[in-house]
């Protein structure tokens, strides 16, 4: 098999590491903060990325390669929700720039299950994207008033 698509594989996984490193940081931060329902959602987002993260290692491992265990980037700390929304947009529209990439040399290198494999995991990341630019949208129009619902 490619090592190009296996360097592929751990690039993506590296992403996926910073996200789950990310969201779960946020989470303690919200939870902490009693935004307990915006805290549910990015721990849930997270635990998908975790999902991500191991199918990733799995596919590296059939093809015999190593899966890395570095995050390819460290979590930011101390943002207010707005700013947490677009540090997770962008960590999301990377990751769906780099899939949809990889899938291209995935298919190039006949590597139809890696391919397909980016492919799932890139409508996953679009679904992430939405909800966090959906957030940021609601807090950006309705303010304290929207973030109140988000409390307890």
């Amino acid at each position: 098999m490619s090592q190009k698509v296996i360097d592929l594989l751990n690039k993506a996984r590296s992403r996926e590491l910073t996200a789950i490193t990310q969201y779960m940081s946020q989470h303690y931060e919200l939870e902490d903060s009693d935004f307990g329902k915006l805290a549910s959602k990015f721990k849930e987002i997270a635990i998908a990325e975790m999902k991500h993260a191991e199918k990733l290692a799995e596919r590296i491992l059939f093809l015999k390669g190593e899966p890395t265990s570095k995050p390819d980037a460290l979590a930011k700390k101390g943002q207010q929700i707005p700013q947490m929304l677009t540090t997770n947009m962008a960590l999301e529209a990377g990751a769906m720039k780099m899939y949809n990439e990889a899938a291209m040399v995935c298919a190039a290198e006949k590597d139809q299950i890696s391919k397909e494999l980016f492919e799932e995991l890139l409508k996953d990341e679009e679904g992430h994207f939405n909800y966090f630019e959906n957030t940021k949208d609601h807090v950006e129009k309705l303010g304290a008033a929207y973030l109140a619902t988000l409390a307890g």
